[in-house]
């Protein structure tokens, strides 16, 4: 009896990654068409550029499916959603930088692959870590003589031409140096070693004043010393981080007190059409849009500033609806869930800190972003992963979900020449 029950047990059946980008593919011309048709003349831009991610998308899938015999795309699967989603809604404010856009998530894509077979070799991340934790020292004092002030923050440099965030490459390096520092962690020397890399990157953004980003950096540091064992060092690592945010607090407390006065004030007269107006108007679109929205490129929201970058998130609940804006936060609750997952069977230590962190990273970001335009938390000014338009974001973003990819153990099979048929 307990043998034939054994054998009417469902077997769970793998996802069908081209059934999947099918029915993603679908969706991202359904939304790109919505988004070209939204203005007065057709903008064939917003479509080409849809149409060149969903050519890159089965391009990235026939590729590694056939050559690499990888059959664990649910990662890829979701970024390319994701993505779709950012071309769509930037296309329906501006359909130049949904074009640009494009171009900005290929970038991401080519360091994504990069970065995943670089991280297959646990030998060659010890030797590296080194140089790019120097490398992202070396950019943030780059950042700090030559960078200019934008917003208040002093985080954006251009050198011919190009203007980029050298704190979001730094994020890569945050973590890649974090987990390969602490992956066999015998001698206080790496620890401190480690809080002294953190000390400096942390300590350099709070000078350009970007504390969105720093608190991102402080949070992912938490991680990282979370997952390393529990033992005392760790512990060590948790109070020295505990010690820096007090130290922080205390030295910038009243700029942070002037930077968010308005928090949780927004409706007050004297911050509704100043600081606040951001939020008031955000807020009101998402209550306006209901359930399913009112239709890509129907909102008001999109002629606030920052629309694309910052309030991405408040013009998709307005024009999208209530329902898919909660959809596309499970997506990033998935990520979540798939770096904890793979975490525990990951081959190494390595892997498992840097899925984790990397997906805390991503987890953490998004809802800075979207709790800061709803007045949950402080506006911090960071962008929603994968969706926001900018490039330095875009790059940062595919090349943490390296991290988590690399944490799975069918990831590398090919290695050891056991291709399943």
């Amino acid at each position: 009896m307990a043998k034939r029950d054994k054998k009417k047990l469902p077997k769970i059946k793998p996802i069908n990654n081209f059934l999947m980008l099918l029915i993603i593919s679908v969706f991202q011309l359904v939304t790109a068409f919505s988004a070209a048709y939204s203005y007065e003349t057709f903008e064939s831009k917003v479509l080409l550029a849809a149409a060149l991610l969903i050519l890159t998308e089965w391009i990235y899938l026939v590729s590694f499916y056939t050559i690499l015999h990888r059959r664990n795309f649910e990662l890829e699967l979701i970024a390319f959603f994701l993505c779709g989603t950012g071309i769509s809604t930037i296309g329906s404010v501006d359909a130049n930088s949904a074009f640009k856009q494009y171009f900005m998530i290929l970038a991401g894509i080519l360091i994504y692959i990069f970065m995943v077979f670089i991280l297959g070799n646990v030998d060659l991340c010890m030797k590296l870590r080194l140089p790019v934790a120097a490398g992202a020292i070396l950019l943030l004092i780059v950042n700090l003589v030559i960078a200019k002030v934008t917003n208040g923050a002093r985080n954006w440099i251009t050198i011919g031409g190009i203007t980029f965030q050298p704190s979001e490459f730094v994020k890569i390096a945050f973590i890649f140096v974090g987990s390969a520092t602490l992956e066999k962690i015998q001698t206080s020397k790496n620890i401190f070693a480690f809080i002294g890399f953190s000390i400096a990157c942390v300590g350099s953004l709070i000078l350009i004043k970007d504390f969105g980003t720093a608190l991102i950096f402080f949070i992912t540091f938490l991680i990282i010393a979370f997952m390393n064992s529990g033992d005392i060092k760790t512990i060590i690592l948790a109070v020295a981080s505990a010690v820096l945010g007090a130290g922080i607090v205390v030295k910038y407390k009243s700029y942070v007190t002037a930077r968010f006065a308005v928090y949780r004030h927004i409706w007050e007269p004297e911050y509704f059409n100043g600081s606040g107006y951001q939020q008031t108007r955000t807020l009101v679109g998402m209550a306006s849009g209901g359930l399913l929205g009112l239709g890509i490129g129907n909102g008001n929201t999109k002629h606030v500033f920052a629309s694309t970058t910052d309030l991405i998130f408040g013009v998709i609940c307005e024009e999208w609806g209530f329902i898919f804006g909660i959809i596309l936060v499970l997506t990033f609750v998935a990520i979540a869930a798939s770096a904890l997952i793979n975490s525990i069977a990951s081959r190494s230590t390595f892997y498992s800190i840097a899925a984790v962190a990397g997906a805390g990273m991503l987890l953490f970001q998004t809802a800075l972003n979207i709790f800061g335009i709803t007045d949950v938390l402080p506006l911090t000014g960071v962008t929603l992963p994968f969706v926001s338009q900018g490039g330095s974001s875009m790059m940062c973003c595919w090349a943490v979900l390296a991290f988590i990819k690399a944490s799975d153990v069918r990831t590398y099979n090919y290695l050891g020449g056991a291709k399943k048929k």
